[in-house]
């Protein structure tokens, strides 16, 4: 039933659980940790893409002769394929070899790359979009899996750290990289800079990519995968069609959130059935498991502030209210971006040594001190008073990132790895859409009537909702086991 992953050494024993004993001889591999170096570095390149479109808009919408809220579909749909995708991979990465997935995810990614590229009309462009968004969904789960079957325990901390700068720092960095590009090149160069990076990335992986894996021939629910498109796409359909404020839409946007939320209630329902027999598309015994509960829950309030109020309303304020150009925005949080990815591999560090209360506990502090300063901000505040802002509240970020993701797959036993990770990195994007549907709607009942873009109070209503949040954040970290989860089933390390 279970999935062992090694690196293809002569030290390693094929069929024997990786949950890293105490010494980590034979898990501690140089080539192991070459294996997640070159994962890191391949999704790194493709979760940069989620974001690097979004300076791009205004004259992608002007070449391509469309209006600006159909480009913005241009990032929705990269996100939404994402949500879609993302909860088949436990499935995946149970029935295919992680040297399988990751071709695949490349191959994928470098043809819808290639695609955007040459795109002569935007329905081209969106489609070379969404093959992208296909190949970048299965990555950060197969990264997540091999990490917590490489590794050994008392060092995946540090490890996983370096995952933070994919997750968070990739997708912030995104807007600076691409505003760069678009001041002196064309849009399409966005797509041609990554190109030879994905292509070279899915070279080096054919070639030492060598990560093994025992698969199961579990059957494919197809009723499962049908439910959870119609869950996570019409919830994430309908939260971006909030998100996007701007009053016209083909449908209410209530109505794909109430029926994806009654496809996903009976998504769960038939993953409870099928998991009995080891069949589920998704398995949910995750969820039975208290120290991945908790996890996973401040890891959504996480990324609710960090999609939500880092990614939109921060850059909305400096645009809106302050007046900066997209790409001085761009390099305002650039340097809170930065601190996150610095701080990523030291705080997972601290991790192993202390476990996740000492970390998270304040982080989360930091976080919520960040989001109720944000309420402060006005017209005649000075960009050094918002870049200083943003640094405090990404160092609660990163403070947290890094232990609540270690935490919680550490708490599974590593046939569940595969579908914990899943479940995570679905979270990721359902709470980023959430976080900006909920804040983008409160900026806009907060605002003047009639304004067309919220303006300085509505924003500022937006950063108090965000800074309850944070409270709640602080509530919920107090939850949290004091000792490291241990990898069979969330038992403490003494």
């Amino acid at each position: 039933m279970t999935n062992t992953a090694h690196a293809d050494s002569g030290s390693d024993q094929p069929g024997q659980p990786d949950h890293g004993g105490t010494d980590g001889s034979a898990n501690a591999d140089p080539k192991a940790m070459l294996l997640i170096g070159m994962l890191v570095a391949s999704a790194f390149v493709m979760i940069l893409n989620e974001t690097i479109l979004s300076v791009a808009l205004r004259d992608l919408s002007t070449e391509l002769n469309v209006t600006t809220t159909t480009a913005q579909w241009l990032t929705s749909g990269f996100l939404l394929t994402m949500a879609v995708v993302i909860p088949t991979t436990g499935f995946l990465l149970e029935r295919f070899t992680p040297r399988q997935v990751f071709l695949a995810s490349l191959t994928l990614f470098s043809t819808g790359t290639l695609v955007s590229a040459l795109a002569p009309a935007f329905g081209v462009l969106l489609t070379g979009r969404v093959i992208q968004a296909c190949g970048t969904a299965v990555m950060i789960p197969l990264l997540m899996t091999s990490v917590m079957r490489l590794v050994p325990e008392e060092r995946r901390g540090s490890t996983m750290g370096t995952i933070s700068i994919v997750i968070a720092v990739a997708p912030a960095l995104g807007p600076t990289i691409g505003g760069a590009i678009l001041s002196g090149l064309g849009w399409r160069w966005m797509f041609w800079l990554v190109l030879p990076l994905s292509v070279g990335a899915l070279l080096i992986g054919a070639k030492w990519l060598d990560l093994h894996s025992e698969t199961r021939r579990v059957p494919l629910d197809v009723f499962s995968v049908i439910l959870s498109a119609l869950g996570f796409g019409g919830l994430l359909y309908g939260l971006s069609s909030i998100g996007e404020g701007g009053g016209e839409h083909l449908v209410p946007p209530w109505l794909p959130i109430v029926l994806g939320a009654v496809a996903l209630a009976v998504f769960v329902r038939r993953q409870l059935r099928l998991q009995r027999a080891d069949r589920a598309l998704l398995d949910l015994r995750p969820f039975a498991i208290r120290d991945f509960v908790v996890s996973l829950t401040l890891t959504g309030l996480l990324f609710m502030c960090l999609l939500g109020v880092a990614s939109i309303l921060l850059p909305l304020y400096l645009q809106e209210v302050i007046g900066v150009s997209t790409f001085q925005s761009g390099l305002a949080v650039l340097p809170g971006g930065l601190v996150l990815g610095l701080l990523g591999r030291p705080v997972g560090a601290l991790y192993d040594r202390v476990g996740p209360r000492p970390l998270v506990i304040p982080g989360t502090v930091a976080m919520a001190a960040g989001l109720w300063l944000y309420t402060t901000l006005g017209p005649g505040s000075s960009m050094l008073t918002v870049v200083v802002y943003h640094v405090i509240m990404m160092t609660g970020l990163a403070l947290m990132m890094t232990p609540l993701m270690t935490q919680a797959l550490g708490s599974l036993t590593h046939h569940l790895h595969s579908h914990g990770s899943a479940i995570l990195a679905t979270l990721q994007q359902v709470a980023g859409a959430f976080g900006t549907a909920v804040f983008i709607t409160v900026a806009t009942l907060g605002s003047a009537v009639g304004a067309v873009r919220p303006d300085a109070d509505g924003l500022r209503v937006a950063f108090m909702g965000a800074g309850v949040i944070g409270l709640i954040a602080v509530g919920t970290s107090l939850l949290l086991s004091k000792e490291k989860a241990h990898a069979e089933g969330g038992a403490p390390v003494h």
